[in-house]
């Protein structure tokens, strides 16, 4: 539990960093260890439909999109459709493909009385290379987590 507070303590100082109003920024490997140490801990993936079922989805992951694909509408219904799946009390760790949606999403939350929101910096698939590729430099496939394709 030592190594857990650590990294919460970390990403908290990061959040403060950026200058967020969420309680934490993780990295993807930080956020896997949470998972993996705080049962009460869980990802909500805010991705559109097309890219879960085409690029991946993380086992065991809340999703709820952010933006409607096509045309990246906003989802009416995102509070509603994940409030309904998550406690009050419970450790959100959002991502998206890298980072900026689930920034949005953890502001959301936060702003919505949620207190334990953080967000996955790097996102799912991270920034794109020298070769305009995702997933092999950054984010959460890039680290070698767990993750299936869609």
């Amino acid at each position: 539990m030592m190594e857990i507070n650590k990294i919460l303590e970390t990403a908290q100082n990061r959040a403060q960093e950026l200058g967020v109003c969420y309680r934490g920024a993780l990295l993807p490997s930080e956020a896997h260890k949470v998972l993996q140490s705080m049962p009460e801990a869980r990802v909500v993936d805010v991705r559109c439909r097309a890219e879960l079922d085409w690029v991946g989805r993380i086992p065991g992951a809340i999703e709820v999109e952010l933006l409607t694909y096509p045309g990246m509408q906003p989802n009416p219904d995102f509070l509603e459709q994940l409030t309904g799946q998550v406690a009050d009390d419970a450790i959100l760790l959002f991502i998206c493909r890298s980072g900026g949606r689930s920034d949005q999403a953890a502001t959301l939350l936060s702003q919505n009385g949620f207190t334990e929101c953080y967000n996955i910096l790097e996102g799912f698939e991270g920034d794109k290379d020298e070769s305009g590729h995702r997933g092999r430099q950054s984010g959460w496939k890039a680290a070698g987590l767990p993750w299936i394709q869609g």
